[in-house]
């Protein structure tokens, strides 16, 4: 894969939803149990919302807000709205109308995706201090518009109306045009933001790609939970999956991780140190409850894996067949805990602690801290699958 392969992010969905055709996507939970979308549905749903966003207004460069969890209706409504020419402005779930009426005079944003009737009623109390806001397209929307400005159209709705509707070439889309405007706080002040391209997040890519190839790259699953309207997931857990032609799982909230882990079972997982903080806290508790031989082997498993990384790989041989044991015993039941699959632990967003990043690679589990910034898109280095040195964030990308 190199930046010449795909000239923006609408070409390359496309051409993976192409390519990858019945083959599962992205996974949610309904009724207890994941079901997923194809590729396939996925690009039906999104040239199908995207003939919707034209056929009401939408111009090219026109700013539209999408505020929802992490769903499948998140990414769609993300490349729909590229493809239809527009800018995608992510926003936060936990903004206030204030929060939102700020991003929504600041983009200028002509239109806004939501999901939830709650979330559409604070865009539409921010909409009274918006007035380029013509339209809120709501997945559940809220009682009582009354065909006040903005309009409100349902999810179905719209894609009811885009179905079957043409749609540029997206190869015509300019590597280098706006895809995002991610709000960020930065030092201080309003959140400011942040103008990405399709190239800029595209470089992300195939920097990651080069790093992570290292690990024998092959039918990844990724299971996506940090907010899509950061910089860090966006790229990392939307873009870079569907780059790979990666599946993608939605985790129901941070309260169901462990369970949503077993069940989607990732391949690399992507998280900011406070949950890898929350997660050590959680599993040494837990070995505290079992208390005797089998918190004796799990801490016994801790100290020799903790010495072996210090060591550079390396145990004495009176070590050895107790650290052979305890991989079984052991290291196999915590890397059971994440699915039983997982290739690498991928930390960002603030420092991790060293002790925290020894803890999970003493009991087996790869951790590769990276460091980045919004404006970079948002990586800059990480450390390389085969040369961890946890109190760093690696080296910088290819292309950086």
């Amino acid at each position: 894969m190199t930046l010449d392969s795909w000239p923006n992010l609408v070409a390359m969905f496309f051409s993976q939803a192409e390519r990858l055709g019945d083959k599962p996507f992205l996974w949610r939970k309904r009724d207890g149990r994941y079901s997923p979308l194809t590729w396939r549905e996925t690009a039906d749903r999104v040239r199908a919302l995207a003939g919707a966003l034209r056929a009401w207004g939408l111009a090219p460069g026109d700013r539209v807000v999408l505020c929802s969890e992490n769903a499948p209706h998140w990414a769609i409504a993300d490349f729909a709205i590229m493809a239809a020419g527009g800018v995608t402005v992510p926003a936060y779930t936990t903004n206030t109308a204030r929060d939102h009426a700020h991003v929504l005079a600041d983009s200028g944003a002509a239109m806004a995706v939501v999901s939830r009737a709650g979330l559409a009623a604070r865009v539409l109390e921010a909409a009274a201090s918006a007035p380029a806001l013509e339209r809120v397209i709501a997945v559940e929307p809220p009682a009582g518009n009354g065909g006040a400005r903005p309009s409100v159209a349902g999810w179905d709705e719209a894609l009811a109306a885009g179905a079957g509707a043409a749609l540029d070439d997206p190869a015509a889309i300019a590597g280098d045009s706006l895809a995002c405007l991610i709000y960020t706080s930065g030092t201080g002040g309003a959140p400011k933001g942040v103008m990405l391209s399709h190239r800029a997040i595209l470089a992300n890519c195939v920097g990651a790609h080069g790093l992570l190839r290292e690990l024998g790259l092959g039918d990844e699953v990724f299971l996506s939970f940090l907010p899509l309207s950061h910089a860090y997931e966006h790229s990392c857990g939307l873009m870079f999956p569907t780059a790979i032609g990666a599946q993608i799982y939605y985790a129901e909230s941070i309260e169901t991780l462990s369970a949503n882990l077993v069940e989607a079972r990732p391949t690399v997982m992507t998280a900011v140190p406070r949950l890898y903080e929350v997660m050590r806290q959680r599993i040494l508790a837990g070995v505290a409850r079992q208390g005797g031989l089998k918190a004796r082997l799990f801490h016994r498993a801790a100290a020799l894996g903790r010495r072996r990384y210090e060591a550079r790989g390396r145990l004495g041989l009176a070590d050895r067949p107790m650290d052979f044991l305890l991989e079984r015993l052991v290291r196999d039941k915590v890397r059971a805990r994440f699915g039983g699959r997982l290739k690498a632990l991928v930390s960002g967003g603030a420092p991790l602690n060293y002790d925290v990043g020894v803890f999970f690679t003493a009991l087996g589990l790869r951790v590769l801290q990276g460091y980045g910034q919004t404006e970079a898109a948002p990586v800059v280095s990480c450390n390389p699958p085969h040369g961890v040195r946890l109190e760093t964030v690696g080296r910088a990308l290819a292309g950086v």
